[in-house]
């Protein structure tokens, strides 16, 4: 067990929460605090209806600390070797606890639902888990794990979207507001499952004609389905896409997420409510452009986040309804986007953090509206897929607090009220989609029941709201219906069915009404300028009553004298971040490219069209990185369209400094060894069977292989004497037998004159080795030490002659000892 499978780690924490994580994976403390808001408990007792014996309860789990939760990560066979270790190690000595009057102690747990037990989670009090030393264990494990990315501190009910999605390999999926990334770690985890068993099977069809030792077949080779994912090769063809509005928290994403070392990931920078369309390349030239549809769509949006109460205690004094009525035309926007970015066929699963149904199916029922009814856009039942969820169905009837906290059923008790109290005065932010829809309407009969939520009550979680929608056509969304005088900036919305959102025109960069020359696909819109907050669970910030403005209603024309609604709040357009390097494809023909290709040995079967690099010269400096065709063709067909790419790819290759030019100066990068190394030839490939020998080459940093030394190296030794200096593949295959080792791996491994070292960074070393041996040993760096021996050791006639090898690979090793670092995944 070390990197993962398919591609390496995960990320911790996500949108939905870290339930009391801190940022090492320690538990945190929280600070008494006053869990009451009289308003907020009349509210939500109001809406929810609940016995009065669940009410106490609902109550009660608000106030009571969340359990800590986690998700094993990366590929399923590699989680399920990590969960093996908690189950047979830690479990064990954990359940021998007691407390001081004979108790138990409970040890954690799997979520019930969850797929495959790999999500667990806990709810052992803290002193607890500091008295006992099992507890330390497990605690130093939960740590280590979390640290290179191989478990995930994610809250319970975040883990539930990505779960619905029916998300399979080969799909094209967009995250619209995916900081800080855990659900969009859930969703590239399920693009490339089976990859791994797949290209094996492949690659054995033709490892006797290409000269491959790929060791013994294993049964999830057997059991591969090569149909699942069949156009390239078994290599997973699926495309996530990661959007989030905020600069900052978008490479806070990039961060988390180059973890999974997924070439199958792009992240970029747009308001969701504008996400722009994205070109496609065509054979025909006079062809209309053809834009980029999508599989599914994650629309975990923005939202007042009450259903955190128990992780976010500053909810209870901060609590006013205002927060979600501000909220509500944004998520309704953002869904409308994401139904016109889907397939006919396609899927949106739409969700937020909040109980309050402004936020939930009032913004489900008035994004079907818009988008032309229950024809176009169904709302699926869903009440089969994770049977072990306990859940509640949605509401068809509701009640609407507004900012003074007063208590309205209809729209119409609103218009009443506006006219007769309030000198025509709407109450501010109070809309009429906010309402259930009114009977006769197109609308009116939706089966919200069929939306879910997640009490914390059910079973000790936060709360959460989760619909599943399915496009039915294709269709062409009307406008909001809002006054002129309501829309931004005092302006009217343009025309949803005729314009194109031309990609640089966010909320961010440019007003909305920038003319374009390039016609929209069919069933595209142009989105208004009002912008998303761009940070999931936060408050809108700017909560005064806005200037009313006079505007005509739906029933202006019977009424009296005009009713006038508030303005919505005008968002403050966030800025732009610096520039991002262009990427720029290498061709095959690159001398970089052959030298790389002859080096390795790699096989034909590998693609070489797909290498880039991230500078406007489009020659490679420092690092090369590999993507998918999809992922190349958009790039390259959207460059200069002013789309903001902020990563994408995987860093293949890094420039190394080499003691002579027959030494290749392009070294595989531990991330991107898991996609190349099936295709490395056997002159660069060393097989590793034992795992004393594994344990050598993690705790030493640059062990010596000089003076005989080659043979403490038991099976390895002969073959890394032999082998030319430079990067090899350090492929493992276990032997039988060791519970604890039987997860096959493949290393980059760096030979010098005199030395070795495993390419990996020292965290990685040291989660290896506790996760392999139990071991918590120091590393140990041989470099200091290792040339002042050689001095020694020889003499004078002989040590000028080796001066000038000694010092070229002195300044070598040097490089590399610091290269380790470049191992870490961090924002470009």
């Amino acid at each position: 067990m070390g990197k993962k499978s398919f591609r390496g780690k995960g990320r911790r924490g996500g949108g939905g929460g870290r339930g009391g994580a801190q940022a090492n994976g320690g538990w945190r403390d929280y600070a008494p605090f006053d869990k009451n808001n009289d308003k907020l408990e009349e509210y939500y007792n109001a809406l929810l209806q609940l016995p009065e014996e669940e009410k106490q309860q609902y109550w009660e789990a608000l106030r009571r600390e969340l359990p800590n939760s986690f998700r094993f990560t990366g590929s399923k066979g590699h989680a399920l070797a990590v969960k093996r270790l908690l189950q047979t190690r830690y479990i064990p000595e954990i359940t021998k606890i007691e407390h001081h009057d004979g108790r138990p102690v409970e040890p954690p747990k799997p979520v019930p639902w969850y797929p495959d037990e790999l999500a667990w989670w806990m709810t052992t009090p803290k002193n607890v888990v500091r008295k006992f030393p099992p507890f330390s264990a497990f605690q130093k494990f939960l740590v280590s794990e979390t640290t290179v990315g191989n478990i995930s501190r994610q809250e319970v009910v975040s883990m539930i979207p990505p779960c619905l999605m029916d998300l399979r390999p080969g799909m094209v999926v967009l995250d619209m507001c995916a900081a800080p990334g855990s659900k969009s770690a859930q969703l590239l985890e399920m693009i490339h499952r089976g990859e791994e068993a797949r290209v094996r099977k492949v690659l054995r069809k033709f490892a006797k004609e290409d000269g491959l030792d790929l060791g013994n077949e294993t049964q999830d080779e057997i059991d591969a389905d090569l149909e699942a994912d069949p156009s390239d090769n078994g290599r997973a063809t699926g495309l996530l896409i990661a959007n989030d509005s905020d600069y900052k928290r978008g490479h806070m994403l990039v961060h988390q997420l180059k973890r999974l070392s997924s070439p199958n990931l792009i992240v970029t920078n747009h308001d969701a409510t504008q996400f722009p369309s994205l070109k496609l390349p065509s054979t025909d030239p006079a062809a209309k452009p053809t834009y980029l549809k999508f599989d599914r769509i994650l629309a975990d949006v923005p939202c007042s986040g009450d259903g955190t109460l128990r992780k976010n205690a500053n909810l209870w004094k901060d609590w006013q309804p205002g927060n979600a009525l501000g909220l509500h035309t944004t998520q309704i926007r953002i869904l409308v986007r994401a139904l016109q970015l889907l397939k006919v066929g396609g899927r949106v699963v739409y969700s937020t953090c909040s109980m309050n149904p402004v936020e939930n199916e009032s913004v489900i029922a008035s994004a079907i509206e818009r988008c032309g009814g229950p024809g176009n856009v169904e709302i699926l039942d869903c009440s089969e897929q994770l049977p072990a969820l306990v859940r509640r169905p949605g509401m068809r009837k509701w009640k609407i607090m507004d900012k003074s906290c007063r208590m309205w059923d209809t729209w119409e008790q609103v218009e009443t009220f506006a006219r007769e109290e309030n000198d025509g005065v709407v109450p501010g932010r109070v809309s009429q989609t906010m309402f259930p829809k009114l009977e006769g309407t197109e609308c009116y009969d939706l089966p919200l029941e069929r939306c879910m939520r997640v009490y914390p009550h059910l079973q000790d979680t936060g709360g959460f709201f989760i619909t599943v929608l399915e496009k039915k056509t294709d269709f062409k969304a009307r406008n909001e219906n809002e006054p002129k005088t309501a829309a931004t900036n005092g302006k009217s919305e343009a025309s949803d069915e005729k314009k194109e959102v031309k990609p640089a025109e966010t909320a961010a960069q440019a007003p909305a009404a920038t003319k374009t020359t390039e016609s929209k696909p069919e069933g595209d819109a142009v989105m208004d300028d009002a912008g998303t907050k761009g940070t999931k669970r936060t408050h809108e910030e700017d909560d005064s009553e806005q200037t009313a403005k006079k505007a005509k209603t739906d029933s202006s024309a019977t009424t009296p004298a005009p009713l006038v609604q508030p303005a919505e709040p005008v968002t403050k357009p966030k800025k732009a971040g610096p520039p991002e390097e262009p990427f720029k494809y290498l061709d095959p023909s690159h001398p970089v490219i052959q030298n790389i290709k002859q080096f390795y040995n790699l096989s034909t079967r590998f693609p070489d069209n797909r290498y880039m690099v991230r500078n406007e010269l489009g020659e490679p400096a420092k690092a090369i990185y590999y993507t998918t065709a999809l992922i190349r063709d958009i790039l390259t067909e959207n460059e200069g369209r002013g789309v903001r790419f902020v990563h994408g790819g995987v860093r293949m290759y890094m420039k190394q400094d080499a003691p002579s030019a027959e030494v290749c100066r392009w070294r595989i990068q531990s991330e991107g060894m898991p996609i190349v190394q099936g295709y490395v030839g056997e002159p660069r490939v060393i097989h590793l069977h034992k795992k004393e020998t594994l344990r050598k080459l993690l705790i030493e940093m640059f062990p010596r292989i000089a003076d005989e030394e080659w043979k403490n190296f038991d099976e390895i030794g002969e073959r890394v004497r032999d082998v030319s200096m430079g990067c090899c593949v350090l492929r493992i295959e276990p032997e039988a037998g060791d519970l604890d080792f039987t997860e096959r791996m493949a290393l980059p491994l760096w030979k010098s004159i005199h030395s070795l070292n495993l390419m990996l960074p020292k965290e990685d070393r040291a989660a290896m080795l506790l996760r392999i041996f139990n071991d918590t040993t120091p590393l140990i760096n041989n470099t200091l030490n290792k040339h002042k021996d050689q001095k020694n050791q020889k003499d004078q006639k002989d040590q000028k002659d080796e001066s000038k090898h000694t010092e070229s690979e002195t300044k070598q090793e040097q490089a590399l000892d610091s290269a380790d670092l470049e191992d870490m995944p961090s924002p470009e």
